[in-house]
This record gives C-alpha cells, structure tokens and sequence, in this order.
C-alpha cells in the first residue's frame, strides 16, 4: 500500500502543477493514470474505469479551489464567467455521471481516447478568434456550460480542456481563460463526484476504503499533494508561454489516449 501511495502522491503533484498552470483539473492525467495503477492494485475490471473517473472529479473539487484561489490573487479569475456558466455545468455533470455509471467501462476508455484525440488537435492547430467575438449571452453561455459538464463528468476531468479553448474562442485573454477555467472546475468537480458516489453505493465488488465510485487512500494522497503545486503552477501561468506548452503537453495527450485505447480493445 506504500508504494500506491508514493504513487498518488505523484499524481497529486503533478495534476496540481497542470491544474495551476493550463486551468486543468488533472484529471487528463489522473483517469487514464489511475486506470492503470488501480489495475496493478486488483480492482475489479467491471468497475475500474469508472473508479479512475469519480476518484479523479473527487480531488479536482479541492485542486480547482486551490488553483482558482491563486490565479484570483493575481485578477486571472472573470467571476462573471463562472457565474453565467455554473448553472449549466451543475446540471450538466450531475446528469453524465449517471449516465457514465450505465455505460460500460471499455466504452468509456474509447470515448475517452476519441476525446483526447480531439483535444490535442485543437491544441496543435492554435486557431485564433475574429476581434470581434464576445462571450455569448446567459441562455447560450449555460448552454454550453452543461455540454461542457456533461463531457467532464464522462471523462473524469475538471473542463478545463473544453471551457479554455471556448473563452479564448471568445477572446477571453488566455491567462484569465485558464485561471476562470480554474474556478468553473469546482461546480463541475463537486456534481460529478457527488454522482459517482452515489451510483457506487451498495455495490458489492467495491474495493476496501471506497466510498460509492471514490477510492479514498487515492483521493486524500492526490488532494494533499496536488493542493500544494497548484498555486506553483499559477504563477507559472503568468510567467511561461503558455501557448508553447500547451503544444508540448499536446504530446503527452496522444500518448495517454493511445495507451487508453489499446487497454480498451485488448
């Protein structure tokens, strides 16, 4: 159990450096991770991926405070955002976690791998905006807020990976895009996890010290360690080229959906 721990606790660090940093929940990083780790551990097959997923919304919930926290210190947080589009990501989220908690754990890993895919060609390409778009208006901006958690929820991340392309789409700044991003991957982090405890509880296959689908050693390792990073991320955040990393993490993408994709078929 040590050495698992030693292993969430790199994850933790690592999902809060991203978290800080790229507006992300880390939960790019922690599903298809987590998948992997819980496997070597004897989880059950049948409920693995879905494990990886309520476990990894768990920690965002307390990565995403403390990044937005730090990214709100240096004004890189539009309140505003987070405010029109929370209504929609709560809805949103709560109602993919059941729907994820019906859906079969390969079939998951393959629309995970189809959306990392997708997501890193968006990051290579760098499209750039007309001057002239805003941010839509309240119904259109929920809108896409529960488009955006119903994903999230899916995939286990924080939207960060969605909601930053979409404001700076918008010509939201790119640094006040990642720390808002920050702050919208609470809502999505706290309905999520409360989705996926709930469709766990009562099963009976459920690893030891699980809560419904959240692995609390796993959980309080990441949350500890991830909530120490993020708000070195943060600065990073409005120090580094971010567009630049962003392109460099890009590459990281295609090797955790590739890996996600041949775990899922063989």
């Amino acid at each position: 159990m040590i050495t698992f721990l030693i292993i969430y606790a790199l994850l933790g660090a690592a999902a809060g450096i991203l978290a800080g940093l790229l507006g992300l929940g880390g939960g790019i990083i922690l599903v298809p991770l987590l998948t992997i780790v819980f496997q070597f551990q004897g989880f059950p097959p049948d409920i693995l991926m879905h494990m990886a997923l309520g476990t990894s919304l768990a920690s965002i919930i307390f990565t995403s405070f403390s990044s937005a926290r730090s990214h709100s210190k240096m004004g890189g947080v539009k309140w505003n955002i987070v405010r029109n589009i929370s209504i929609g990501i709560l809805l949103g989220t709560y109602i993919g976690s059941y729907a994820a908690s019906s859906i079969p754990a390969e079939y998951l890993q393959v629309f995970f791998s189809i959306f990392l895919f997708y997501v890193t060609s968006q990051m290579i390409q760098g499209k750039t905006p007309k001057a002239a778009r805003q941010m839509p208006k309240l119904l259109l901006t929920n809108t896409v807020g529960l488009c955006i958690g119903f994903i999230s929820s899916l995939v286990g991340i924080g939207g960060g990976t969605l909601s930053v392309p979409f404001m700076i789409w918008h010509n939201v700044p790119i640094r006040q895009a990642i720390g808002t991003s920050a702050a919208i991957g609470m809502p999505i982090a706290l309905s999520g996890a409360a989705g996926y405890y709930m469709n766990g509880l009562g099963l009976t296959n459920l690893p030891e010290f699980s809560a419904g689908f959240i692995y609390l050693p796993a959980l309080c390792a990441i949350v500890f360690f991830s909530m120490l990073t993020a708000p070195f991320g943060a600065r990073l955040a409005h120090n580094l080229p971010v567009a630049k990393i962003k392109k460099f993490f890009a590459i990281f993408l295609i090797i955790a959906a590739s890996n996600m994709l041949i775990n899922a078929m063989y």
